[in-house]
């Protein structure tokens, strides 16, 4: 690949059949973006005690022109699960996550990133030949605890997010009506987006007043 590539192994030991399949979903993604800088993946047993069926922890880190993507694949139960704030994980439903596989894991995780490093490419095209604003919508519900939250588009759907879809470490700030700019994405469960920019602060009031009116 033309990006430079850095594999970690954390808690296992490292596998030359892992490594070529990283470095395939690599080459995917410089494919998909020419302008692909690096390319950085941990892979990672949660426990240190191996044991078969054991349960995989994948990140993604890549560094584009403007900064970096970040993508994390990590043991858990169905988007559902999650988003209805339960934190327990039983064992039986842990058992049934794909992600028990290390190919698996490793595909799900390089797809994720082959959709957001589109994104970063198709806004990045947007910006420089048209400067069109992202569509703008407003926050219906806010789970701090849980760290997600939906919007609300100007036709009316409803998009899930989660905290760290939002730019600037910027997920404490948002309140229920407050205006963002967001990139939409299809998710497992519908569209989600991938991206959340929180308006200037006099667009958050005004949105604010708006809601209050």
């Amino acid at each position: 690949m033309k990006s430079e590539l850095q594999i970690t192994f954390r808690n296992m030991k490292p596998s030359e059949e892992i490594e070529e399949l990283v470095r395939a979903g690599a080459a995917k993604l410089d494919a998909l973006y020419s302008q692909l800088m690096g390319c950085r993946v941990m892979i990672e047993i949660p426990h240190r005690h191996h044991k078969k069926g054991s349960l995989y922890h994948i990140r993604i880190d890549l560094t584009v022109p403007q900064g970096e993507i970040v993508v994390k694949r990590e043991p858990s139960l169905s988007g559902r699960a999650r988003q209805s704030g339960k934190r327990e994980i039983k064992k039986n439903a842990e058992t049934q996550t794909p992600h028990k596989d290390l190919r698996i894991a490793i595909s799900d995780a390089f797809k994720a990133a082959g959709r957001r490093l589109q994104d970063y490419a198709r806004r990045q095209r947007g910006d420089i030949k048209t400067h069109a604003p992202l569509p703008e919508a407003r926050v219906s519900q806010i789970f701090p605890r849980e760290g997600y939250g939906f919007l609300v588009s100007e036709d009316g759907r409803e998009i899930y997010f989660h905290k760290n879809s939002v730019l600037g470490q910027g997920f404490p700030r948002l309140k229920v009506g407050a205006t963002v700019r967001f990139v939409e994405e299809l998710g497992e469960k519908g569209p989600q987006a991938s991206t959340v920019r929180i308006v200037p602060k006099q667009g958050i009031q005004e949105a604010a007043k708006g809601t209050a009116a």
